[in-house]
């Protein structure tokens, strides 16, 4: 339904049906008013938790946490748990932004400061441009060959994945369908594991992450580097948790119905609309319907993100702590304990099953390749879109979505091609730059939903709490890692 307060005025604050004033335009154009939409039930909204799901079951559930596990135990598990906890209340935050105006995240940040917007294009681009998923995944599939290229057959997947993106009518829907997928064939992979691979003995550990709360493990077995990590990429991390608000916005959460999904400019219908915010009406009809949204949205979150990462975290750690406990390795970085867990599984449970370990990683993490570029491509293509080239006719969200995808696919490709083939070493990279990231949206999320929000839809109690506590969490690994790189390169 279209109304006359739709299209106010510049200055004009407010909406003839709310006495809540509208946030600051700042650079990008004013927020027009609307109606809510009404709720979706939720089987109709399953699926940007799932997808976020589907990337945060790769790199730490499958590696960093069932490493760290092998090595010193269960005990640090507590830290899983508590950083996925922490990434529910940040990601919910992301999707109260973007519920209530439609545009994303980021696009609040640039009302307040214009250059977030290139310096959040950075901080997509420099931590994920590392090929450090899709290399994982070929190189589980190496184990399961019995060998291969790894850096060329990468660079085959990384060519398939920007074939599969840009050519989706509806990148969302492929990208949802994919993750579902995934999502499946982990929870039919660890149930089996539960019943057939984990030992009594191994489960008996497990109280250990309760016992052990609150410390730390020791410093010469597992590095900051790698404990950073490990906390990142325990559920989704980084500037991939900023990507819900794509994704809810794709989905039609919201007033974010109102905003132009991404579509292929080859296969689907190209759409030059603007994708700045709609703010929704706070009256008491629109103020119900809202919270139906945010209930069904937390329900949401939390069953497809919260649970099935925490699930995935034990289940896999545990795994690794029955077959390979205490084993020591020739090259970490080459996924030598991945390979060495795989040919375990074969001899205590089934060579069929050690097998399955393989093709689950290597599909699992080449999925998280086609997530990443996919969200590294769509926070970039929002960014300019919205910032620098507002009303450009030719430079649609879609068409600059088309040649980002391409752009990550090459410098991936470039990477890998000069000789920087190692996994661990690439993820690591990619999650400790991410940790750093997450800090500053962290601060910056709490100012945005505490001053960039009509008062009665503004962060608030325990939730405020949980995101000051988040914020400094990952600010206290991030200091300790910046200060013992510090340290390292002067010799302290």
């Amino acid at each position: 339904m279209q109304h006359a307060a739709d299209g106010l005025p510049p200055g004009s604050g407010a909406d003839a049906a709310s006495p809540h004033p509208l946030p600051p335009a700042g650079c990008l154009p004013p927020m027009t008013v609307r109606d809510m939409p009404e709720p979706l039930p939720l089987t109709k909204i399953l699926g940007p938790s799932v997808i976020l799901a589907g990337l945060g079951v790769g790199s730490g559930e499958y590696i960093i946490w069932p490493f760290i596990t092998a090595a010193v135990g269960p005990a640090f598990l507590w830290a899983a748990v508590v950083s996925v906890t922490f990434q529910y209340f940040m990601n919910m935050e992301i999707e109260r932004y973007t519920l209530v105006t439609g545009e994303t995240a980021i696009a609040g940040f640039v009302r307040k400061w214009r250059h977030w917007g290139w310096i959040f294009c950075l901080f997509t681009l420099l931590p994920n441009m590392w090929p450090g998923w899709a290399t994982g995944g070929v190189t589980a599939l190496t184990f399961l060959m019995g060998g291969g290229n790894v850096g060329y057959i990468t660079v085959g997947v990384m060519i398939a994945i920007g074939f599969a993106l840009t050519m989706s009518p509806v990148v969302y829907k492929t990208l949802e369908r994919a993750q579902f997928f995934k999502v499946g064939l982990t929870l039919v992979f660890l149930s089996v594991a539960i019943v057939e691979a984990i030992t009594p003995a191994a489960w008996a550990d497990l109280p250990q992450a309760i016992s052990g709360f609150g410390t730390l493990p020791d410093a010469t077995a597992i590095p900051i580097t790698l404990l950073l990590s490990a906390l990142v990429f325990a559920g989704a991390g980084g500037v991939n948790n900023l990507a819900q608000s794509n994704w809810i916005r794709d989905k039609g959460f919201g007033m974010g119905a109102y905003i132009p999904r991404i579509v292929s400019p080859i296969t689907g219908e190209d759409v030059a609309a603007p994708t700045t915010g709609v703010m929704m009406r706070t009256d008491g009809a629109n103020m119900a319907r809202f919270a139906v949204w945010w209930k069904r949205a937390n329900v949401e979150q939390l069953v497809s993100f919260w649970f099935i990462c925490i699930f995935s975290i034990t289940t896999f750690s545990m795994l690794a702590h029955s077959t390979i406990s205490g084993q020591q390795f020739a090259s970490q970085a080459t996924l030598a304990f991945i390979k060495s867990e795989g040919e375990v599984l074969q001899q205590v449970v089934a060579p069929w099953f050690g097998k399955f370990f393989w093709v689950f990683g290597a599909l699992s993490l080449i999925l998280v390749a086609l997530g990443t570029v996919d969200y590294i491509a769509r926070i970039v293509a929002d960014i300019l879109r919205t910032v620098y080239l507002q009303g450009h006719a030719y430079w649609t969200e879609s068409r600059i979505y088309f040649f980002a995808v391409w752009g990550g696919v090459a410098s991936g490709s470039i990477i890998l091609l000069s000789g920087m083939q190692q996994p661990l070493v690439l993820l690591m990279t990619a999650a400790c730059l991410n940790g750093l990231v997450m800090i500053v949206y962290g601060v910056l999320l709490i100012q945005l939903n505490l001053r960039g929000l009509p008062a009665p839809l503004r962060i608030g109690g325990l939730r405020l709490v949980m995101m000051v506590l988040a914020t400094a969490f990952y600010a206290f690994f991030g200091g300790w890692l910046v200060i013992a790189q510090v340290r390292t390169f002067f010799g302290m």
